[in-house]
């Protein structure tokens, strides 16, 4: 993923096109996927993060509500926890040209029947993904983190589980693009404290223990 002084400012124009076309991008309540009732049911509010000179893309599931109205990424306890595995403050995970956020949905989708988070939006990703990844071919490492980011991103790295899949990151990102391996984390939710604690044992996943340095 190389990239020339030249090709970088034109990746900057055409990037920031790109993040003004999202902003007004209107997709999952004006045309959504499986029709009219299935519309979002507020008002959007896309969060996307992309940056032309971040070495690290960080792929989440989508915005929880904290985040959708503060209009920033991991505005929230997930926020906390990630940054805590990462061994960053937050003026190194705010900062673009360290890290580009950008989820698989850019809303927030609503809440289900228990309360949790409903899956980022299905209108989303093909509308957008491939063509922001496309504007930053300086990325040298893509964590990818819950079950949709990972089955965007790993393909047949995969495993049969999300357990299986993180417990074996080592395989996964030997196995990736050279350039700019994928790296898979579990989701930081709290909600997923106890799975975590039984299934990836310590006090940060060994695969942000290892990228941290800690």
């Amino acid at each position: 993923m190389s990239q020339t002084a030249g090709d970088a400012r034109g990746n900057d124009t055409a990037l920031a096109r790109l993040l003004t076309d999202i902003a007004a991008c209107r997709i999952c309540r004006d045309t959504p996927a499986g029709g009219p009732a299935n519309a979002l049911p507020h008002e959007p509010r896309p969060v996307c993060v992309a940056s032309s000179k971040a070495s690290i893309l960080i792929a989440g599931q989508a915005p929880g509500m904290r985040v959708h109205l503060s209009g920033k990424p991991f505005t929230d306890p997930s926020g906390d926890r990630l940054r805590d595995w990462l061994g960053v403050d937050e003026a190194q995970f705010y900062d673009p040209d360290n890290f580009a956020i950008v989820p698989m949905g850019f809303c927030f989708p609503g809440h289900d029947a228990k309360g949790g988070d409903l899956p980022p939006r299905r209108e989303c990703a093909p509308a957008w993904r491939s063509r922001v990844l496309e504007q930053m071919p300086q990325l040298k490492l893509i964590l990818v983190i819950g079950q949709y980011a990972h089955a965007w991103h790993l393909g047949k790295l995969r495993h049969k589980t999300l357990t299986e899949t993180v417990r074996n990151w080592k395989s996964i990102v030997a196995s990736s693009d050279t350039d700019c391996p994928v790296m898979p984390l579990p989701h930081p939710s709290w909600r997923n404290s106890g799975w975590i604690r039984k299934k990836i044992p310590g006090s940060k996943p060994s695969c942000c223990r290892n990228s941290s340095g800690s």
